[in-house]
């Protein structure tokens, strides 16, 4: 089994607790992380999944049930099918606060954060739990050119060769627009026209979105796109980058940019069967970029504030970085190991003033940092996360 980084953060909140949610993508590893901590908790375990009829079932009356296993510590998978049960177990929880009562699990993030949010708010910790970070697919043997070709699924990256992992990966994106979609949406949808709109939005990977022309080019409302997005992004396929703007008496782009959150559904969606083909792609470099700054918010746990930062001058910044501690990062993302930088990304530079700026390439561990005399660093993506993302902090 592999040791999930998030393991020993939930642990402590489960013995804080009396509830903890763990949100993340279908298949990224929630039920059996989950069936892990059940066996730490030091109390006897349920576990409960709201896609089965005879779990269903056994809620029937859910309240007479959760009394009569008051001493358990229940886990209820995909708990966003079943939304009533927040505002109950609320009132449970207030009758007996004891921690680790209860684990909940959601691949919906908007349904999950927002029921819960609303009811269990000081009762609930939330973890959200990512398909494998490079670090986790580090420790059992699979280097960064792989997990960045096939993606952080466990099932996909741990596939014995590319064929095996290509065809998981295919029946993932089938079994999300044929089933999955039914269920967050509540409603039917035609299968093909979501197929059109994320084949579409995969060539907008890396680039600012206007949410009007991607309408128009699909024959669909603009607000139907809209609310495609909102789906894709609360069931963790994409995110939308935010631009940086503030006075600074410049005219700004402030479009979102889009990713693909997961590097392999971006490949297969884009038909790229190999990782040596990715390489001589017209999207290497939108794969690569996409990939560093998703494996940036993971090694930050989305505590950080992420934008990019673009002028209509011709300034711009691929991830601007703003820490807990308010230090500002500049960061240039280039997927050939010795880039050539860019105009616009040292007038970002001047622009924004930031604590430390870097270009991130795809290097090795063996590889050292450049460092040129104006004090911009060139650093392979693997050093920048292990240690540069967090010692300049302690300076």
């Amino acid at each position: 089994m592999i040791k999930r980084t998030l393991e020993s953060e939930i642990l402590k909140d489960l013995g804080y607790f009396p509830s903890l949610a763990i949100i993340g993508p279908r298949q990224s590893g929630k039920t059996t992380l989950a069936k892990m901590l059940m066996a730490q908790t030091g109390k006897p375990t349920l576990y409960l999944d709201l896609e089965s009829a005879n779990d269903t079932y056994r809620l029937q009356d859910p309240e007479t049930f959760f009394w009569a296993h008051e001493n358990h510590c229940i886990v209820i998978d995909e708990v966003q099918l079943m939304p009533s049960l927040f505002p109950l177990l609320r009132s449970v929880i207030d009758r007996n606060r004891t921690p680790g009562r209860f684990i909940l699990l959601g691949s919906a993030s908007l349904e999950l954060v927002r029921g819960a949010s609303e009811s269990l708010s000081g009762r609930i910790a939330f973890h959200e739990l990512s398909p494998l970070t490079l670090a986790e697919a580090r420790s059992v043997g699979v280097n960064l050119r792989e997990h960045w070709f096939r993606g952080g699924f466990p099932l996909a990256t741990l596939a014995p060769d590319t064929e095996t992992s290509n065809r998981w990966l295919d029946q993932y994106f089938r079994s999300f627009v044929e089933r999955d979609l039914r269920i967050l949406l509540k409603q039917d949808i035609e299968p093909e026209n979501m197929r059109r709109f994320m084949l579409m939005i995969s060539h907008l990977h890396g680039q600012t979105m206007n949410v009007s022309a991607l309408a128009g080019s699909l024959g669909i409302a603009t607000l139907t796109a809209n609310r495609y997005l909102d789906l894709l992004q609360g069931a963790f396929w994409i995110n939308r980058l935010q631009p940086w703007f503030a006075n600074l008496g410049k005219r700004l782009i402030k479009m979102p940019k889009l990713y693909y959150r997961d590097a392999g559904l971006l490949h297969r969606l884009q038909g790229i069967t190999e990782s040596e083909k990715l390489q001589i792609h017209p999207l290497l470099g939108a794969s690569w970029e996409g990939y560093v700054i998703e494996q940036i918010r993971l090694a930050t746990q989305f505590r950080w504030q992420y934008f990019y930062y673009r002028t209509h001058a011709g300034a711009e910044s691929d991830l601007y970085l703003i820490s807990p501690t308010g230090k500002t990062w500049c960061i240039e993302i280039k997927a050939a190991n010795t880039p050539i930088i860019t105009k616009g990304f040292y007038h970002s530079v001047e622009d924004l003033k930031p604590d430390f700026k870097y270009v991130i390439v795809p290097g090795d561990t063996a590889q050292e940092i450049i460092i040129r005399s104006d004090g911009l660093r060139i650093c392979p993506l693997e050093i920048f996360l292990n240690q540069e993302l967090l010692e300049p902090l302690k300076v």
